[in-house]
């Protein structure tokens, strides 16, 4: 059994409702979304017109060489959404993956590209390995952070 992982709201919500100007001195991009632009808050895909922003996050923050951050999109105004356990959104299901395989000291043991759809057989394949703490997923064709995985039971 396994739990995907939306990012918290709250770390992006300080953001929500800002003026295009104010977000660029930040740093932040304003998109108008084309219905395909994946939220790591709500883990669907923002609605074709909808406000986007695309900022930088640091999905993998372990001083290891892995560390790593990337761009990602976030719909203005999110709201957190958890799926189910064993569920792979929609969002996330109809992607090509990468799905990265961490311990529990952030060093990367596994990795594999795989069809969202069967995301799921690959997700317990490497859970079935108890050296695995943690998966991520990201969005092969970009490299953006999609979400994380974790066992059920974490």
């Amino acid at each position: 059994m396994f739990q995907i992982h939306p990012l918290p709201a709250e770390q992006f919500s300080q953001f929500y409702g800002l003026s295009d100007e104010e977000l660029a001195r930040r740093n932040i991009q304003v998109h108008i979304s084309n219905g395909a632009s994946p939220c790591r808050v709500s883990l669907s895909d923002a609605a074709q017109g909808e406000r986007v922003l695309l900022l930088n996050f640091e999905h993998q923050p372990a001083e290891t060489p892995y560390r790593s951050r990337h761009a990602i999109f976030v719909a203005d105004g999110a709201k957190e959404h958890r799926p189910d356990t064993d569920c792979v959104p929609p969002s996330i299901a109809s992607r090509l993956l990468s799905v990265r395989a961490f311990d529990s000291n952030h060093e990367m043991i596994d990795a594999e590209v795989v069809d969202g759809e069967e995301v799921t057989d690959l997700i317990s394949t490497f859970f079935a390995n108890s050296k695995v703490a943690y998966l991520h997923l990201h969005f092969a064709r970009r490299g953006c952070f999609a979400a994380k995985v974790t066992r059920a039971d974490n």
